[in-house]
């Protein structure tokens, strides 16, 4: 069981499912959660819900850690510019 833990956690420090993009005209654009939704969220940007990170956080939910990174700093990610921008 504590390999499987330790697999886990190494593989979702490895593989992350939102990822930042690069939109022209903004640059690169970064992913944002909960914690830091203020200091990185572009009102220019849509942005959607990461259900990989989600389904991370869920599975685990034990480490403490990794749900706190997943839901905290990369629960949206970008996809485009909005029009009206």
């Amino acid at each position: 069981m504590n390999k499987l833990a330790a697999v886990l956690m190494a593989a979702a420090l490895v593989t992350g499912c939102a990822d930042n993009k690069v939109i022209p005209g903004h640059g690169e654009v970064k992913t944002y959660g909960v914690i830091d939704e203020g200091s990185i969220k572009n009102p220019c940007i849509d942005y959607e819900l990461s259900v990989g990170n989600v389904i991370w956080s869920v599975i685990l939910i034990e480490t403490v850690a990794m749900p706190i990174y997943f839901i905290g700093f990369s629960m949206y990610e970008p996809v485009d510019a909005k029009p009206e921008c």
